[in-house]
């Protein structure tokens, strides 16, 4: 990306600022001049008052040298206020476009890129605000005063002037040649700066799991290895750094030589007077103060422009669409997948396959499937959080692309698996998506997920502090309250992203019940392979590799997929002890086949199933099996209660299911 683009949204900032930049020149224009007072003031006390005894001249000299010495005072003091207020009402204004930026920002665009990479961003802001505050604008306000300087030194003692014309180019030069050299370091040193980060964020965030598992011998290494890398980089810029401070420095103490042989010289032959060298020694100093500032603060300046450049480089990417919609009443929930497609990258696969299929309002849809099948992917892109790249999805007949960000959140109710809480209080986290809600509004989404009576039961309630990200709750504590927060506002369309992984039955049990409840006047997609929480569906969609697989209206339609999780949470752990496959498919348990096998009423996939199950355990029964099952369907058309041949079902839910 172009220099000019990136750097465009500063010129933007700071030219309504032109004026105070007017009054930071004018003051530098008065401090400047006022400098020239000392210099002039030694070469009169040298060459008049010391070789004439004037008293009285060197006693107004003293008025006069302390007035300017106050005023410079009180210019610089402005100008530094000047500066500061510039410094934060840039803070203020970068930072703010940025959150604004970084806020509005599609999800791919903040996943193509590590937390370090966003966190640093946010530390640039202060780059800029210190920049702008400090010696780095005072001495581009001063440079070009390096010239009223060499004059006055001309005026005064042209052979001494000779010396300076001399070094300034040399000075220039290397200038020049250490900005290049510095450039390239503090590129480096940023990137290795953001992998460290990177690790640190890592590891703060993995801390429970590098405890737990003892992992200090792997990160130890690890850690070492991106610290060293880090350290070299900043010691190779550091270096370089120091190599032209303190070529600048040799050459300013060869340059004075040079003044004092010259001067001296002069002196002798009577071309200068004492009074002469000394200004001109005095003069030298500040002729050289904004190059030795230049050479402290290199590392500065670069810093400042890679900040500039790198957001810029965020403030001119895409934006998602702020704009309202053709719609401001809430959607009934309708929504339609037209031939959907979407892949992370060119590179890669599809992760969602020409998906076509309508999803009814007010229903329950269950989305099973195995991983990495498209189901977390699907849900993301039916709440706009990826764009697809193929196709298109519709909520009541409309295109979600002509919708905002903040109505698709408003309409759309979404607990992701990786769901997060923030510092704060519980009611704070309940009510974050519409923080003005009651707070009858908050107990009742509480009592739906089934989180209230836990709340209640704490010291401070709902105004209990859970910490950093929840870390003081419990998992399936953190997920109730996730769920809570989802419903807030009632939203038309509810996307769960297995909304029971952490939790207990008796809590998946009030889940289902809440979603039976919430399905009558919102669209429920729910991703689960619970069998609590399928058996509440009204249609199941599998998916696999991105497709639709087969659908269908209750867990009967997936005896393939199901007849072991229907079972799993019911069924004694001696049961599972075998569990057959046919053709990659499981079949089930010795015991679940066994029951099947007592039963009267079979599908014709089930025959072939248990079958299949006679003949891997016992190859010639299996036409007496199969023989059998027909008959007792023929003969039996209703089960006999009495059976001791039917095993008494651990839980009624079973049968239900």
């Amino acid at each position: 990306m172009a220099e000019n683009s990136t750097t465009a949204w500063l010129y933007s900032f700071l030219r309504p600022m032109r004026q105070t930049f007017n009054e930071v020149v004018a003051l530098s224009v008065f401090i400047n001049v006022l400098a020239l007072a000392l210099p002039i003031v030694t070469l009169q006390i040298y060459d008049r008052v010391i070789s004439h005894n004037g008293i009285s001249t060197l006693q107004g000299l003293v008025v006069g040298t302390v007035i300017v010495v106050l005023f410079d005072f009180v210019l610089r003091q402005g100008r530094s206020r000047i500066l500061q207020n510039v410094a934060l009402r840039a803070d203020v204004y970068v930072s703010r476009e940025l959150f604004t930026k970084f806020m509005s920002l599609p999800l791919k665009t903040l996943e193509n890129q590590p937390s370090a990479y966003w966190l640093s961003l946010f530390n640039d802001v202060d780059v800029i605000r210190y920049t702008l505050s400090g010696k780095s604008v005072t001495f581009i306000a001063d440079l070009p005063f390096i010239f009223l300087y060499l004059i006055m030194i001309f005026v005064i003692a042209t052979p001494i002037a000779w010396v300076f014309l001399l070094i300034l180019p040399i000075l220039i030069f290397f200038a020049w040649r250490a900005s290049t050299a510095v450039a390239l370091a503090n590129s480096e040193e940023q990137k290795t700066a953001q992998t460290r980060s990177m690790l640190v964020l890592e590891m703060i965030n993995a801390r429970n799991t590098i405890k737990a598992m003892s992992l200090e011998t792997i990160m130890g290494p690890l850690w070492e290895d991106v610290q060293a890398k880090n350290i070299e980089s900043s010691v190779n810029q550091s270096t370089k750094l120091e190599h032209f401070s303190n070529i600048s420095v040799f050459l300013i103490m060869t340059a004075f030589i040079f003044v004092l042989t010259v001067g001296a010289l002069s002196i002798i032959s009577q071309e200068l007077t004492v009074g002469t060298l000394v200004a001109t020694c005095m003069l030298s100093s500040l002729l050289f103060d904004p190059l030795i500032q230049y050479a402290r603060n290199l590392r500065t300046y670069y810093s400042f422009f890679q900040s500039v450049d790198r957001l810029g480089e965020l403030f001119s990417s895409v934006s998602e669409r702020q704009g309202n919609s053709i719609i401001s009443k809430k959607p009934v929930g309708k929504i339609t997948l037209e031939n959907i497609s979407f892949s992370h990258s060119n590179e890669l696969p599809e992760v969602i396959n020409n998906i076509d299929y309508d999803f009814k309002a007010t229903e329950i849809h269950a989305l099973v499937g195995s991983n990495g099948s498209g189901k977390s992917t699907l849900l993301r892109l039916i709440l706009g959080l990826y764009e697809p790249t193929g196709g298109r999805i519709l909520i009541d007949g409309v295109d979600i692309s002509q919708f905002s960000r903040t109505e698709l959140s408003t309409w759309i109710g979404y607990v992701p698996q990786d769901y997060m809480l923030f510092s704060g209080t519980v009611r704070d986290n309940i009510s974050c998506r519409q923080p003005n809600i009651s707070d009858d509004e908050v107990v009742r989404v509480a009592k739906a997920a089934g989180v209230h009576q836990f709340i209640v039961n704490m010291q401070d309630g709902y105004s209990t502090e859970i910490g950093e990200a929840g870390l003081r709750l419990s998992s399936g504590e953190r997920q109730r309250i996730a769920i809570a927060r989802a419903l807030v506002g009632d939203p038309p369309i509810l996307l769960l992203d297995e909304p029971s992984s952490t939790l207990d039955h008796q809590a998946e049990l009030e889940l289902k019940q809440t979603l039976t409840s919430i399905g009558k006047q919102s669209t429920i997609i729910i991703v689960t392979h619970s069998p609590t929480l399928l058996a509440c569906s009204t249609n199941i969609v599998a998916l696999d590799k991105g497709r639709i697989n087969v659908a269908g209206t209750s867990i009967s339609d997936f005896p393939w997929l199901f007849s072991i999780d229907a079972k799993l949470s019911h069924t004694a752990p001696s049961q599972f002890v075998e569990v057959e496959e046919h053709k990659g498919k499981r079949i089930g348990t010795k015991h679940e086949i066994s029951q099947a096998q007592t039963q009267t009423k079979f599908s014709k996939k089930q025959k072939k199933l248990i079958a299949v199950r006679a003949v891997k355990s016992s190859p010639a029964s299996a036409p007496v099996i199969s023989q059998t099952i027909d008959q007792k369907q023929a003969k039996q058309p209703n089960i006999n209660k009495n059976s001791t041949n039917t095993p008494k079902s651990p839980d009624k839910r079973d049968n239900k299911l």
